[in-house]
């Protein structure tokens, strides 16, 4: 889940080399955490959340053919 997050983001922002992503893993469920630079952040939510509602629905996808659950938090 982490390489999938991280693929789609550097696609998304200006400065790649500075996407940080991280995933802890739970008991039932994964927290991928995706760290930006701060001019990014506008590119990665989108307009009214669209962006970053596509990433989430990409990963939960991937998420359920793996009988797991993963959820995404954008960190500033």
């Amino acid at each position: 889940m982490k390489d999938l997050v991280e693929s789609i983001a550097k696609a998304l922002v200006d400065r790649p080399d500075e996407v940080v992503v991280t995933e802890i893993e739970g008991h039932q469920a994964s927290v991928v955490e995706l760290k930006v630079a701060k001019e990014d952040i506008g590119k990665i939510i989108g307009k009214q959340g669209r962006t970053a509602a596509a990433i989430r629905t990409i990963l939960n996808a991937a998420s359920a053919k793996l009988d797991k659950r993963s959820v995404l938090q954008i960190l500033e």
